[in-house]
């Protein structure tokens, strides 16, 4: 799977992520933050957590991109960056498609 796929599928999921959050509502950890049971309730907040969310899969794109042979690193490094700044820019649009109201 490519890096800019690893990034779609990411941000797929964490789309989903309340509709997982309420199905596991029920099942708090003790010592969980109360914050990770509350929604977004604003645009505001929720492109909020989309660009952390953006943020960390870049992280996780750039470590797996250090994995991979010196000859194909800096492409994928590059691939990673380019995908971080096009979901940046489109961060309104994936979060409308994420919470449509």
């Amino acid at each position: 799977m490519t890096i800019h796929n690893t990034l779609l599928a990411t941000l797929f999921a964490c789309s989903l992520a309340p509709l997982a959050l309420a199905q596991t509502a029920t099942t708090r950890q003790p010592g969980d933050p109360q914050r990770w049971y509350q929604e977004d309730s604003t645009a505001q907040a929720q492109l909020r957590t989309l660009r952390k969310e953006i943020a960390a899969a870049l992280a996780e794109a750039k470590k797996a991109c250090r994995s991979e042979p010196s000859a194909t690193r800096t492409t994928c490094l590059r691939g990673a960056q380019d995908t971080y700044r096009q979901d940046m820019a489109n961060a309104e649009k994936l979060r409308e498609a994420a919470h449509p109201q």
